[in-house]
């Protein structure tokens, strides 16, 4: 598989995801699990780039809708183009949430809120195990 093309969910087992991702990353994307807030290697992230799927490389969002919510997570505006995500009921833990999940991979990426900035009004709350990001050239 070429790092450049997504690969597909059902290509992957459990067992090569945990051969691919490091501890972190697989309890995020493959687990829906949470980093703790702060503590990502993205939270901060100012560059120009692109921040991609950890999982499969897919596109997922611009840096230049990424913006600090002081929720301790990278948080974005819009993702690059709205298929590339998919929207997901998540009532776990007592609460009514929205979970993002890549549409390529099926990875779990973080959750999506009404309380955002932009023209959608919507906060996308992305875990840094799940992206890569790929500075602009």
């Amino acid at each position: 598989m070429s790092s450049d093309e997504p690969s597909k969910p059902t290509e992957i087992t459990n067992e090569q995801w945990r051969e691919k991702l490091d501890p972190e990353s697989f309890a995020v994307l493959r687990e829906s699990g949470t980093e703790p807030a702060f503590s990502g290697a993205y939270n901060d992230e100012k560059g120009s780039g692109m921040f991609r799927c950890k999982g499969c490389n897919a596109k997922l969002f611009a840096s230049d809708t990424k913006f600090d919510s002081g929720s301790g997570w990278p948080s974005f505006t819009d993702p690059v183009v709205a298929s590339a995500v998919t929207l997901v009921d998540d009532n776990s833990h007592g609460m009514r949430r929205t979970e993002a999940t890549c549409a390529c991979c099926g990875g779990h990426l973080g959750h999506v809120f009404d309380d955002g900035p932009g023209a959608s009004g919507q906060r996308w709350c992305i875990n840094s195990a799940a992206l890569d990001f790929e500075p602009q050239q």
